[in-house]
């Protein structure tokens, strides 16, 4: 049995003495068992991932107008995702409706980018969420250079670089959730999401009626 503190120790000593973080004990506790043939399967998607990434977007039960005037529905999809969002105008669907079409998306469009981005690079799960959370909100992770930084170690410029994603500036404080999530195991959601209202004829979400709902059982069902 390796002891893995002297491993530890050294790499501590390299780098000047400075203590790690949870993250990148996490890290390099996970590259020392794929050395030696032993580390554990790619994380996949999982409920509280999915709770996270819906505490950054919310739920609309109808299709509406975002701020770019882009028409959207549920959990922040729009067409791009593959989704006929126009269906959904006027027409609003229960929240397990709405979350089944955000769970599908998540695994069959967003996830499978996610994961080749990383191919070499065993996510785990604080890492997989805000990585797909990233990825769901920008549809950037093949590109992002802080991708590529977290493969080849430098994780003080891949923190760096995830904030440079940071327009409209209302984007920020989601940006640095994500950053705290991935490199440091953060998270922020507690399981209650907020469900807005359309107000018409403008089809903006009547963000003074927003309602917390707790979507945890219905997430449950969805992903067993």
């Amino acid at each position: 049995m390796i002891d893995k503190t002297i491993i530890f120790a050294e790499v501590k000593r390299l780098r000047g003495g400075r203590a790690f973080t949870q993250a990148e004990v996490s890290s390099l506790d996970q590259a020392i068992d794929r050395a030696l043939g032993m580390g554990p399967p790619p994380v996949i998607l999982t409920r509280r991932a999915a709770l996270e990434i819906i505490c950054h977007e919310a739920i609309v039960q109808e299709a509406y107008k975002d701020s770019k005037g882009i028409w959207t529905w549920s959990v922040g999809l729009t067409n791009a995702a593959g989704i006929n969002v126009l269906a959904y105008k006027d027409n609003p669907q229960s929240l397990e409706v709405c979350l089944a079409a955000y769970i599908n998306r998540l695994k069959t469009a967003y996830l499978p980018a996610v994961l080749e981005a990383f191919h070499d690079y065993p996510l785990q799960e604080h890492e997989l969420t805000a990585a797909l959370s990233f990825h769901y909100n920008t549809g950037a992770i093949k590109s992002a250079s802080w991708v590529q930084s977290v493969r080849h170690g430098h994780i003080e410029q891949a923190k760096v670089e995830m904030m440079n994603w940071r327009k409209p500036a209302s984007i920020i404080e989601r940006r640095e959730k994500e950053r705290d999530l991935f490199f440091d195991g953060h998270w922020c959601n507690d399981g209650l999401s907020l469900v807005y209202p359309v107000r018409k004829p403008s089809y903006t979400p009547d963000w003074g009626r927003a309602k917390k709902v707790d979507v945890r059982p219905i997430i449950e069902q969805l992903i067993l």
